[in-house]
């Protein structure tokens, strides 16, 4: 199926499931080109503005979205959450009506707030693109994700990957979970304590998906590590824990034993790569960082590509003759 431009023009980015298989090829695409040919596209942006609304801190997304737009030739309006009336007291929705008045071609959110992303799509007329909302998606991290797959084994059909680590609250496994479920013969090993397993919604989902995939403890890794052609850790997240002593040493425990270490790869094929959505905090051991495994830091510079792909695809513009 041939997907045309027009088919993302002001459209908004809020969940992976609105993607179908077609249309994410379309957004590899377009960012393999960038990336291959970047001063072709340096200013075809130019005129358009991005207001990014970040909500929660972010490195990576907030300044590859950034970066992304200016190369493109286009602006970014300043907008920090921390000095914005917020503090006191305006709602969401009235910083979302305000911001609109200063006319941005497109609004890329961040918040920590659950269907925050759609919330703004339907307050806002620009086109929205979805950073993240709560515990429940990250589109462009998944898209990003796919393209390094893809990169990496030259096809993402097929992939045999293991998901390790906060599979409960990582939205970032969530969504590449149900992305990966429209890709035939994809084989998800789901590998987690106990108390931070994927949610039964999403397993739910797989099944529905027609996705293969099984869930494994950490003692069972040396089994499995051998058949994965990709490794995803996640980060265990210290806020999703209660405060306090018992938190803390509940955190520790689980810290201490999830963290992957140059001898747990031994079995692995030697092509075997490691994807991590970044920051990493104790989760991977940092001899790994110099093996011909590590590949996090190439992952993350893929986010500028995908991110100057829907910029173009969603709000215009031509490449330089």
């Amino acid at each position: 199926m041939e997907i045309k431009k027009e088919d993302f023009i002001e459209r908004d980015i809020i969940s992976v499931d609105s993607l179908s298989v077609d249309e994410v090829k379309s957004v590899l695409d377009l960012a393999k080109d960038i990336e291959m040919n970047s001063d072709v596209f340096s200013n075809v942006l130019n005129g358009k503005m991005m207001a990014p609304l970040f909500f929660e801190n972010s490195t990576r997304t907030s300044s590859s979205f950034q970066a992304a737009m200016l190369q493109l030739g286009g602006k970014v309006l300043d907008f920090d959450a921390d000095r914005s009336s917020l503090k006191k007291g305006e709602t969401l929705r009235d910083t979302l009506k305000t911001i609109q008045g200063y006319r941005p071609d497109v609004v890329v959110i961040r918040h920590n707030k659950d269907g925050s992303a759609k919330f703004a799509a339907d307050v806002l007329k620009p086109c929205v693109i979805n950073a993240g909302d709560g515990q429940n998606q990250h589109p462009t991290q998944t898209l990003l994700d796919l393209y390094t797959i893809k990169e990496i084994r030259k096809e993402i059909d097929g992939v045999k990957i293991i998901l390790a680590g906060d599979l409960k609250y990582g939205r970032t496994v969530h969504s590449l979970a149900l992305a990966l479920a429209k890709y035939p013969d994809c084989h998800l090993y789901l590998v987690s304590p106990e108390s931070l397993k994927m949610p039964q919604v999403f397993l739910n989902l797989l099944s529905k998906a027609g996705c293969s995939f099984s869930e494994h403890d950490l003692e069972e890794f040396e089994n499995i590590i051998s058949e994965a052609d990709i490794l995803y850790m996640t980060r265990v997240q210290r806020e999703r824990f209660p405060e306090g002593l018992e938190g803390e040493q509940a955190y520790g425990d689980v810290t201490k034993k999830y963290c992957l270490k140059l001898d747990m790869l031994k079995k692995a094929k030697p092509e075997l790569k490691i994807m991590h959505p970044l920051p990493k905090v104790n989760e991977i051991q940092d001899e790994i960082d110099d093996t011909e495994f590590a590949y996090y830091f190439k992952q993350a510079e893929n986010g500028l590509y995908i991110r100057k792909a829907l910029l173009v695809l969603l709000i215009g513009g031509r490449k330089n003759e």
